[in-house]
């Protein structure tokens, strides 16, 4: 199947300049430290069956003090671009997919930008970077799919005389307030994806379906905290350290703010009641967000396939059965089993009104319909717990089942072992999926992926890829998993210090990779951050 990039080109001897474009080659990179879910289910008095078997967790990768955003993804840059021998000058374009920004207005990807341009200055020219397009993409966790939707297009759009490189990096820190409910679901992790035409692993259609709505599943807003409140959990904080605090002293404290020294060397600067507070940790509902994720999913699926008809892709007069078209499905999991948990409802709206589902459906009966509950916040809810059960119900068939564990499951595997790479947990899935399929010497050569994608707030989309008769030469160079096994476990004392970050020195010294040397504390550079690369 040839991408479907529009009308053909053609150079001035008449031959076409289209060709497919898509995933050339894949890098990941991921913390050496990681802390290990039956340790997690100790420290947090939690079931580690429900963890494990019923979410699919084993470890959750945490940061060390000398990683972030940057790092991860710098790292990731630099094992594509060395094992595929590629010059800096020959990228184009750098598009990062991030919901772990280290800066409000910088980009992060001028922070890898400038570690890549350290690295390969002294073999390519100091300016060997100057005229790569970067930027940051973000959409909660969908940001790197749109990332990759953006280059492909203008990869594409070069032709394949032009032989356009783009780079997609995705790099994030799933990090949850300290026990909460989603701590569980934390893990880190930063990659990048290699683009351009002919590609060796998977090309990609330009055929999307989307779903996107307006919704408060998780997100993490600019919090605003009034400077009274801070100066009162300071001054309570003396008292329990036995300082002697006099009555009335915050109320003194605030009332001289506006002349004090603090307001003029710029410490509360910005406002006079109440100052901005960013937090990494995010705002989340849940049971919400994973009802968002499975609508989202099955509306840019309908989209998808409204497309894949108009486009003769697919025909549903033939009798056939989309997903079934698709030898593996890679989709985000914000922990291992979540494609799991939530495909089914694709499956079942594939399959509604064949006659082999019809037995299945007088086996576990028909959805919950919306119109028998009450149009309530109460009753929206138990419609909700309702759709759960139903989908719960379809998940246990044999059916269902049999189609997991043949297109699913092998993505769930690398997941299992790092947790949520949030932007990056799709492509994970993908390495997972090909890894284990080049050990199980699977025949994939030019069969069809279908890939989902989502990120809160909320938006999904879905597409498919063609995987190339080259995958394999690709996937050998990998070694995921044996990467994988080289990590060291931490203990609670350790993980909550890096978690709260206060932690002296790095846990594991800084070897051959990308480093966050110094952070600037004052000054016009105040919060800059430096890197340099460690041999």
């Amino acid at each position: 199947m040839k991408g479907d990039w529009g009308p053909p080109r053609f150079n001035s001897q008449g031959v076409t300049m289209m060709s497919e474009v898509g995933i050339d080659d894949i890098a990941i990179h991921f913390p050496k430290l990681y802390l290990d879910m039956k340790d997690f289910a100790v420290m947090r008095d939690a079931d580690y069956g429900k963890l494990n078997k019923g979410l699919g967790l084993s470890a959750m990768a945490i940061p060390d003090v000398h990683e972030d955003t940057a790092t991860m993804g710098a790292n990731a840059v630099t094992r594509l671009i060395d094992r595929n021998g590629i010059k800096p000058t020959q990228i184009g374009r750098m598009y990062l997919g991030t919901e772990s920004a280290l800066d409000g207005a910088k980009p992060t990807a001028t922070y890898i930008l400038d570690m890549l341009t350290q690295r390969y200055s002294g073999r390519f020219g100091q300016d060997c970077f100057r005229n790569c397009d970067v930027v940051d993409m973000t959409f909660a966790c969908i940001g790197a799919v749109d990332a990759l939707h953006n280059t492909l297009d203008w990869v594409a759009r070069g032709g394949v005389e032009d032989d356009r490189i783009g780079i997609v990096v995705f790099s994030d820190n799933a990090k949850y307030d300290l026990e909460s409910a989603g701590e569980y679901t934390q893990g880190a992790g930063g990659g990048a994806l290699l683009i351009r035409h002919n590609p060796r692993l998977i090309s990609i259609p330009d055929r999307w379906g989307v779903s996107t709505s307006p919704v408060h599943d998780f997100f993490k807003p600019r919090r605003e905290v009034s400077i009274k409140s801070v100066i009162s959990h300071v001054v309570q904080l003396a008292r329990e350290t036995g300082a002697s605090i006099k009555e009335g002293m915050v109320e003194r404290m605030v009332r001289h703010l506006p002349e004090s020294t603090v307001r003029r060397m710029g410490i509360f600067s910005h406002g006079v009641d109440s100052v901005q507070v960013h937090r990494d940790e995010p705002v989340f509902d849940g049971q919400f967000s994973n009802q968002c994720y499975q609508d989202a999913v099955e509306e840019a699926f309908r989209d998808f396939r409204t497309k894949a008809e108009i486009d003769g892709r697919w025909d549903p007069e033939g009798g056939t059965v989309l997903t079934e078209d698709w030898a593996r499905i890679i989709m985000h999991l914000p922990y291992a089993f979540q494609a799991k948990r939530m495909f089914p409802a694709v499956f079942a709206y594939e399959r509604r009104g064949s006659a082999s589902w019809d037995d299945v459906e007088l086996e576990i009966g028909l959805p919950p319909n919306v119109a028998d509950f009450d149009d309530t916040p109460d009753g929206q809810a138990e419609h909700m717990k309702a759709l759960d059960a139903h989908r719960r119900r379809i998940s246990k068939t044999q059916a269902y089942r049999d189609f997991h564990a043949e297109r699913i499951e092998k993505g769930q595997r690398a997941s299992s072992l790092i947790g949520n790479q949030y932007t990056g947990s799709i492509f994970l899935a993908m390495m997972s999926t090909f890894e284990s399929d080049y050990e199980a010497d699977s025949p994939l050569d030019n069969r069809q992926f279908g890939l989902c994608g989502y990120g809160s707030g909320a938006k999904a989309k879905v597409f498919e890829g063609v995987v190339s008769n080259r995958w394999r030469e690709v996937v050998a160079g990998w070694n995921l998993f044996e990467r994988m096994a080289g990590r060291m476990a931490i203990d609670q004392v350790t993980y909550e210090e890096l978690h709260k970050g206060i932690h002296e020195g790095s846990v594991l010294k800084p070897r051959g990779e990308f480093a966050l040397v110094e952070i600037e504390g004052e000054g016009v550079l105040e919060g800059a951050r430096t890197y340099a690369w460690v041999e």
